[in-house]
């Protein structure tokens, strides 16, 4: 099946093809030939010879352009239905990886409305309804969104009882780092790759784990605690039960209020142990689980992601240059609550139920 074609286009060669017919209108006043008139333009003799009938059968206004006949016009309520087949995503429409591009869209404007659209057409289309060309989010395929809609519901009771008792909310998460550094953007020569020269040899790690601490009418907070971890016998390679008890002790002791802690499924949450510690302090600690595969749910993501940005590129000697880096940006951050406030933000959650 063949398609009308349209947004074929652009507005400034549309100008330019409206200037050539309205000086060959110019020509044929003077009486110039059509051959000569052709050599002149740089156009085809029988395109002359075209706008010198419709000249003489309308004048002017028979020779300037109407525009391409077949160019379409899809209907608000087509577009509608465009921009909803778009975010059901590509996986919906046979397409084995997840990502649209134009000639995609192009496809399936073709099979929806047998239209045919060129890629610069399509891609005008798309700007005009509000879509443009970005670095899409990952997220887990056995992620439950209904899930994450029922805990939105449930920590809303979290919210407002923490609001009845002055408490404070407190988000945790862990993170680890070698000495392999997160890579970042750099300035380069164009056609020569920057290259950052890492060390490649030894083990060991930093393990983090920190709180963001949040509450009405008061600056935010992060507590934080790390590990380094050096790869001897023997030496834990992460947090224990312990030290996450530790740490919940000691944002109660800073905080001095009760608090309202929401943390993932990690195995050492979950251990008997912990289990028996938080109930064994229910007066000031009440405690939820973040749904499986949302970490865009966890504000302190937000503060892994500015640690990572600060060391991104650094050529580590050895762990301890490793660590202090760490700390100093981690320090930074705590003195900076509009950061810690912007993670809050970038989660979509709020404060009040």
């Amino acid at each position: 099946m063949r398609y009308a074609q349209g947004g074929g286009l652009t507005d400034a060669k549309r100008a330019a093809r409206e200037r050539i017919r309205l000086e060959a209108v110019g020509r044929f006043e003077s009486g110039a030939k059509t051959r000569e008139i052709a050599a002149a333009l740089r156009v085809s003799e029988r395109s002359v010879e075209r706008w010198r009938r419709q000249w003489r059968e309308r004048g002017e206004e028979g020779v300037r352009s109407k525009g391409s006949p077949g160019r379409p016009r899809l209907s608000a309520d087509q577009i509608a239905k465009l921009e909803r087949e778009l975010e059901r995503g590509p996986l919906a429409h046979g397409w084995t990886d997840q990502r649209w591009t134009l000639a995609r869209v192009k496809t399936l404007i073709g099979r929806l409305f047998h239209v045919g659209y060129t890629v610069e057409g399509t891609w005008r289309l798309l700007k005009r309804h509000g879509w443009s060309w970005q670095q899409p989010a990952r997220r887990a395929i056995e992620r439950d969104d209904g899930a994450v809609e029922l805990w939105k519901k449930e920590v809303a009771a979290g919210k407002s009882t923490a609001a009845a008792r002055g408490a404070w909310i407190v988000c945790e998460d862990e993170a680890s780092q070698s000495l392999r550094p997160p890579r970042a953007r750099s300035w380069g020569r164009i056609g020569q790759t920057p290259v950052v020269r890492v060390r490649g040899r030894g083990s060991g790690r930093i393990s983090m784990a920190g709180m963001v601490c949040f509450r009405r009418g008061d600056r935010s907070r992060l507590i934080y605690s790390f590990r380094v971890h050096r790869g001897r016998k023997g030496e834990p390679k992460g947090f224990t039960w312990q030290d996450y008890r530790d740490l919940i002790v000691r944002a109660h002791n800073q905080l001095k209020s009760p608090i309202v802690l929401i943390w993932d499924n990690l195995r050492t949450h979950l251990m008997p142990q912990m289990k028996d510690f938080i109930a064994a302090n229910e007066d000031w600690l009440t405690v939820f689980h973040f749904p499986s595969y949302a970490p865009d749910l966890n504000p302190q993501e937000g503060i892994w992601s500015l640690v990572k940005r600060a060391i991104g590129n650094l050529a580590a000697a050895n762990l301890d240059q490793l660590a202090a880096a760490v700390k100093r940006s981690l320090k930074k951050t705590q003195y900076r609550p509009h950061l810690i406030d912007g993670c809050l933000i970038g989660t979509g959650l709020t404060l009040t139920s």
